[in-house]
């Protein structure tokens, strides 16, 4: 892939210099560091169950609906959410966790399309026809009921994004406090040469926006509605 070139770098900086009234400064910039982190104590001594019952009450305020599983019982599970929904076509990704968390025998139905089997033009549009979309979660914020889904390969945006549900499987050894464990995990990884997907999302519940007049309407821009199930895999 070609690089872009940076126009006009020096004097934009020079610039912002400028109005900040001090000379630029091109060496001895450091990372400050700030005598009070606060967001490191946030629910930081809570237990798996404890973030679990954070995360299921946060879910009723975003309008997701929630259910809980064994690993064992996960496909029975899977298969109720997806009958409460009346959906038929499901497109999923294509996650080795399927195969580890007992749902190869899922993912290999006619009516379950998988993420890459296709040129990626038609894997979305075949997405986008799909009636529900459903990816594990890498990350789980407990806070704000978020799923975080660090996409690219096999694991296309689409997916979560174009279908008229979404379910997430939530394994809980994905759960953590708060969005701050997660952007140290991928600083980290960055820092350790590690590839970082490009696209990283953040999905909190079924779409809304409340632009108009503050009006909170739900299914505006995504799916309509979405459901976590939390898979117990302690």
């Amino acid at each position: 892939m070609a690089q872009g070139t940076v126009q006009n770098k020096d004097s934009f900086l020079n610039n912002i210099a400028e109005k900040l009234g001090r000379e630029r400064r091109t060496t001895g910039v450091e990372r400050p560091d700030y005598q009070k982190q606060p967001q490191w104590e946030v629910m930081a001594d809570y237990s798996t169950d404890q973030l679990v019952e954070v995360l299921k009450k946060q879910c009723v305020e975003i309008h997701t609906d929630v259910k809980e599983t064994s690993v064992e019982d996960l496909p029975k599970v899977l298969d109720e959410a997806i009958k409460e929904y009346g959906a038929e076509k499901a497109s999923i990704w294509d996650d080795p966790r399927f195969s580890s968390f007992g749902l190869s025998s899922f993912a290999a139905r006619p009516d379950v399309s998988v993420w890459g089997d296709a040129p990626e033009e038609k894997d979305i549009r075949i997405s986008e026809q799909a009636d529900v979309g459903i990816t594990f979660a890498d990350y789980t914020l407990a806070e704000s009921g978020t799923v975080v889904l660090m996409n690219g390969g096999g694991k296309g945006q689409s997916v979560s994004l174009l279908p008229t549900y979404y379910i997430a499987l939530i394994p809980l050894s994905t759960i953590v406090p708060r969005m701050s464990q997660v952007t140290r995990k991928i600083h980290e990884d960055a820092e350790a040469g590690e590839r970082v997907p490009s696209c990283i999302n953040f999905i909190s519940g079924p779409s809304n926006s409340a632009d108009i007049e503050l009006n909170l309407v739900v299914g505006v821009h995504g799916p309509v509605r979405a459901c976590y199930i939390l898979i117990d895999d302690r």
